[in-house]
């Protein structure tokens, strides 16, 4: 089934407009937390690297109007679903301009659809919002965020994810794709720390780690999707194609990726030489992000 449900019809084509200040505070934060030693040395003395721009726009809920998951209850602008695990499901992005550290930025967002599906894995709620961001020169980026919202994991599910991180602790690890560029990343819990802060992302998966295991039913620190997206962008501008400018960038996020051990990211040319293939591998080595860039 592929519809969305009454009570959550009329939530389709709302919207909300904030501005907001690309401030350099958060580009120091994020720089502290990724290893850029030049750009938290000067924010500004280059365009906002594509990805950083999540650091900005967040919502400033009140301790009370927060949820059980340190995510911001729902029925404001978001719609009421009532399924109570909430994920990043993967975004589409198309920039016209970086964004400049300083400049006051608008980004526009409606609640493009709302899906209800059933199938193998249960109940879910998909969410796509799609944001325009422009400052007074004109656009600089689209962007289609998708949401989804999932029940509590079955027993089948909990022991799946038990047993991944029994493998991953035991070093059982072999790669499901492997790129022709390829770097490590261990992404501990202080870097979880640390980006949830940049980001001002409450959700518990990322810090608390008896939530997650008690609650969520998940073996470790989840590492933030929209994190190893960044990463993905960032091993593309500064070591494989630092001269190229990423015009566009799509992800699905497939499996999750935890603070158990390393991960990798991973590059290939894509078919018919247009942009490239990147990848993320979890902490087994099977793919958890897949994406794609296209340059200008």
């Amino acid at each position: 089934m592929d519809t969305a449900k009454p009570e959550l019809e009329s939530w389709v084509g709302r919207s909300q407009s904030l501005t907001e200040v690309i401030h350099a505070v958060q580009v120091r934060q994020l720089a502290a937390t990724l290893d850029d030693a030049p750009r938290l040395q000067d924010p500004a003395a280059a365009p906002l690297p594509a990805g950083w721009h999540w650091a900005y726009f967040n919502p400033l809920d009140g301790q009370s109007r927060l949820g059980d998951d340190g995510h911001p209850r729902r029925g404001d602008f978001l719609p009421p679903v009532s399924l109570p695990r909430r994920m990043w499901a993967g975004s589409r992005l198309q920039w016209t301009r970086a964004f400049a550290v300083g400049s006051a930025v608008t980004r526009d967002t409606r609640i493009a659809s709302v899906q209800h599906k059933s199938g193998r894995s249960g109940e879910m709620v998909f969410v796509t919002l799609a944001h325009s961001y422009r400052d007074p020169d004109g656009p600089l980026l689209d962007e289609e965020h998708d949401i989804v919202y999932r029940d509590w994991p079955s027993a089948e599910e909990k022991g799946a994810l038990m047993d991944l991180g029994t493998r991953a602790r035991a070093g059982d690890h072999a790669f499901e794709r492997t790129g022709s560029r390829q770097q490590a990343v261990r992404a501990d819990s202080v870097m979880l720390f640390r980006y949830s802060a940049a980001t001002f992302n409450g959700h518990r998966i990322h810090y608390d780690i008896d939530y997650c295991r008690q609650v969520e039913g998940y073996p470790g620190l989840v590492v933030h999707g929209p994190l190893i997206a960044t990463l993905l962008l960032g091993f593309v501008e500064n070591t494989v194609a630092p001269e190229r400018f990423i015009r566009s960038f799509s992800f699905r996020a497939k499996r999750p990726t935890f603070d158990l051990g390393p991960f990798h990211l991973h590059a290939a040319a894509a078919p018919g030489g247009s942009g490239l293939e990147v990848w993320s591998t979890n902490n087994l080595g099977e793919v958890g992000l897949d994406a794609r860039i296209g340059f200008a």
